[in-house]
């Protein structure tokens, strides 16, 4: 399943984000990669295990990690599968219902995770209106 960048990430919210969290972003954009792969692992566990418990405090980190960066559709994602899980264990049932949910979060996860990394690359090239060391003309 490919995405378009823009449809993926929020670049607005991502440069928000960027510019608040200033010289700590790179290593916060860290922590997300490492706590978004422990999370999609523990709620692939728990849909295996039919755990509806255990894929809740997973989804919801997720949820919130996602949008700092202005990850929307991994947020919404990540909420729908929190919100089923929540459901299921309020009524005692199994999450069967979560699964085509937990199916797409895995690869979602790692093609965003690619975009924002790649956006956060400080060796990345840009494009650019011209500049220094351009000459005008194309000379």
């Amino acid at each position: 399943m490919s995405f378009e960048g823009s449809t993926l990430v929020d670049w607005t919210a991502f440069a928000r984000a960027r510019a608040e969290l200033g010289a700590g972003f790179v290593r916060i954009l860290g922590y997300f990669r490492e706590d978004g792969v422990k999370s999609v692992s523990v709620i692939e566990q728990a849909m295996r295990g039919k755990s509806a418990a255990a894929m809740v405090i997973p989804a919801h980190t997720l949820k919130g990690e996602a949008r700092q960066f202005g990850a929307e559709p991994l947020a919404s994602l990540a909420e729908t599968i929190e919100e089923i899980a929540r459901d299921c264990v309020e009524r005692q049932d199994t999450c069967e219902e979560a699964l085509e949910h937990v199916v797409r979060l895995r690869p979602l996860f790692f093609e965003t995770l690619n975009l924002l990394e790649r956006e956060a690359n400080p060796l990345v090239p840009r494009k650019s209106a011209g500049g220094f060391g351009r000459r005008p003309g194309g000379f």
